[in-house]
């Protein structure tokens, strides 16, 4: 059944459109709405639903036992954009943080999934990106079902080249997923689950990518001790996902 089926039975719809060429994700937003039923005439109307968080409290001899009933949790600017973005916000990460190289040059060597292209390049020395690496890139990590591609947030390079130093490792890194057209977003969704509608890989700032001979688990710890971003955690397939958006981790 169409998306569009399925919010004429509920009743509500309500969707966002971008203008023609933008990456910026579509969003389907639904609305609640409140429903009354009618008590036909003679009948008792039904009682109120009675909450299901409720807890008793020890009370004193000859007293009937004190009962709270529990509140919806509060929402905090952090649930809300856990929620919005997918996932959970973390605290800060156990013990120190990590000691970052922030004068070395930064060089990824990478692998397509897809496509099996690759590409060695120095994208930053000199305390400066370098433009032409940074075209480089953009094509490189473009999507390979349409072709579309945008530019590549540079910091999203940054968080990749410091997961491999706090690992030591040298070698090449195969990318399975970066900039996703809306059109190729959406398809992804419609088929998965696991496919955020509004999914950070539209923006230019995301990348499912592994480390081959590296156990997944421990690109994830490196890439949280970061704190710079999103992490992902996908051990069946056998990647992670990291991004510069708000900090979490699924």
């Amino acid at each position: 059944m169409s998306v569009a089926a399925l919010l004429a039975i509920a009743g509500t719809a309500a969707a966002q459109t971008n203008p023609a060429g933008s990456v910026k994700p579509e969003v389907l937003r639904g609305t609640t709405a409140d429903v009354t039923k009618k008590t036909p005439p003679g009948a008792k109307a039904p009682a109120p639903a009675k909450s299901t968080a409720v807890r008793k409290t020890a009370a004193a001899p000859g007293t009937k036992p004190v009962v709270q009933r529990g509140s919806a949790q509060r929402a905090t600017p952090e649930t809300l954009r856990a929620t919005r973005y997918g996932g959970f916000a973390p605290a800060q990460p156990p013990g120190p943080p990590p000691s970052l190289d922030t004068t070395s040059p930064r060089s990824l060597s990478l692998v397509s999934f897809n496509t099996q292209e690759t590409l060695t390049v120095t994208y930053w020395s000199n305390g400066a990106y370098h433009r032409d690496a940074l075209d480089k890139l953009n094509h490189f990590l473009r999507d390979s079902r349409d072709n579309a591609l945008t530019e590549m947030d540079p910091l999203l390079f940054d968080v990749l080249w410091h997961t491999m130093q706090i690992l030591g490792y040298g070698g090449s890194i195969e990318v399975l997923s970066a900039f996703r057209s809306p059109t190729t977003n959406a398809w992804l969704a419609s088929v998965s689950r696991g496919v955020a509608r509004d999914s950070q890989h539209m923006n230019g700032n995301a990348m499912d990518i592994r480390f081959p001979g590296v156990p997944v688990y421990k690109i994830r710890q490196a890439a949280r001790a970061l704190n710079m971003g999103g992490v992902g955690f996908y051990p069946r397939s056998g990647f992670v996902h990291l991004d510069t958006g708000p900090v979490r981790y699924w």
